[in-house]
């Protein structure tokens, strides 16, 4: 009867996808296209940030949001991994059918994205004009960008909650909720970048007060749905506290994919000292080209949470042999789609960067890096799916260890051996694929190894 029960609560209704039964690649091509939309959009609405204090008020304002950038995504990726954790456990309860385990690992997951945007955020108040200093911002940016990290470090929380509530609705199977929540609020975004910059007459401050109010907006939004629901998702308030148990779940999925996501970002943290040297033409530009080049990664990163979802909640159901389909169709698919549309943005820089600013030499230096880092996003891909596909498995720990040493050691080594003897952006930016092929390689062979003597095994 209590099965009966549960199978009745999360019978699966038309936007839900039911990952356990019946095809597989459709259903990951359903999962995947919303949430590479809602990453794209997210990178819309934040790129706007950019492209608004680059119209309308001048490159040094542009250079100061963009050279927060790093830091930026060192402190959220890190945390944003935790939710990953969030979706494994939770996908896996729900592949198990353990109802009240489900419950508890949705309302932990709400009180551990409060508490960690909470005492991130203090921290970062903290020390975020040392960390500029650290990066070498030049002074004529420094008070703009400090503002900015400053504003932003203040709404941490409600940045945390989106993506720990996305997490949640995803781990179910529903991708839309958390995009419709996210085109509501990057609209009011973009309306409120054009206010504070335009009307008021602000820069960098501006736009991060915009954002910060945004993911106000998404995280209340999701959170009042949460409560409204139906499913075995709901939220009741009452039931807002951290089981100790499922802390220790979401932290060991999670912790590790947020090390393994944060290592890029503390990487782009010293690429980025390096390239606040080349002076405010290419941080300004560097800045620009990464709001279009991460269009890709979006593409690729979907299908990695797709994989990693799919395979938590029938790995939590005991059925491996699915679990290894789900990993072949989304690396095929991934490999098609990232290259496709890896083409499309590198066909389209130009004319997207000159969005972003009329200069030039600005726009040249960034469809330069534009190319330089999506020629090799196909690389980029396989990393992705191979560490899905083993944090679906329960296994973070490995794939993080790995991109700390491919990644971070490889990009130090280059930015401290061999940049200084060519002190060029192109020099530079030769460092992303280079990386990427070294990770690659030692991922593939670890996967093949772990998982191979398994299947040998069996």
């Amino acid at each position: 009867m209590h099965r009966l029960i549960f199978n009745r609560k999360i019978a699966f209704m038309k936007k839900d996808i039911d990952m356990l039964n019946g095809s597989i690649a459709d259903k990951i091509i359903r999962f995947a296209i919303p949430l590479a939309i809602t990453g794209i959009l997210q990178q819309v609405f934040n790129a706007m940030d950019v492209m608004v204090v680059g119209r309308f008020a001048d490159k040094h304002a542009m250079a100061a949001v963009g050279s927060n950038t790093p830091i930026v995504g060192l402190i959220v990726n890190l945390l944003v991994g935790l939710s990953l954790g969030a979706n494994i456990t939770i996908a896996r309860y729900i592949g198990q059918k353990r109802e009240e385990d489900v419950k508890k690992a949705v309302h932990t997951s709400i009180i551990i994205a409060l508490l960690a945007g909470v005492i991130f955020g203090v921290v970062g108040l903290l020390i975020a004009k040392p960390l500029l200093n650290a990066l070498s911002v030049p002074p004529e940016v420094l008070p703009m960008a400090s503002a900015y990290l400053r504003i932003y470090f203040t709404g941490l929380p409600v940045v945390l909650l989106y993506n720990f509530e996305a997490a949640i609705f995803r781990a179910y199977g529903d991708t839309k909720t958390p995009l419709i929540c996210l085109i509501i609020a990057g609209i009011l975004n973009v309306v409120l970048n054009m206010y504070f910059v335009i009307v008021l007459h602000r820069n960098a401050d501006g736009v991060a007060i915009a954002t910060v109010l945004s993911n106000l907006v998404s995280s209340v939004t999701m959170f009042i749905i949460l409560i409204r629901t139906d499913r075995i998702i709901k939220v009741e308030p009452k039931r807002l506290r951290i089981d100790p148990h499922v802390f220790r779940v979401i932290i060991r999925l999670g912790l590790p994919a947020g090390i393994q996501s944060a290592v890029f970002s503390f990487s782009n943290i010293i690429i980025q000292s390096a390239i606040n040297s080349l002076g405010p033409d290419v941080m300004a530009a560097s800045s620009a080209a990464f709001n279009v080049e991460i269009f890709t990664y979006f593409i690729l990163n979907a299908f990695g949470q797709a994989c990693t979802t799919f395979i938590g909640q029938n790995y939590g159901a005991g059925n491996k042999e699915r679990c290894k389909k789900i990993t072949r169709y989304s690396y095929i698919m991934d490999l098609i789609a990232t290259a496709l549309f890896s083409a499309i943005v590198i066909w389209f820089s130009a004319s997207i960067l000159g969005f972003f600013s009329d200069d030039p030499n600005v726009i040249s230096l960034g469809v330069t890096r534009v190319k330089y880092i999506t020629y090799f996003q196909v690389v980029n891909a396989t990393m992705e799916i191979l560490s899905g596909t083993m944090r679906g498995y329960g296994n973070s720990v490995g794939p993080a260890v790995i991109t700390l040493f491919g990644v971070v050691g490889t990009r130090i080594f280059w930015v401290y051996a061999v940049f200084p003897f060519s002190r060029t952006f192109q020099t530079l930016l030769t460092c992303y694929p280079i990386s990427w092929i070294v990770t690659a390689i030692i991922l593939i062979t670890y996967y093949f190894i772990k998982y191979g003597r398994k299947k040998e095994a069996s």
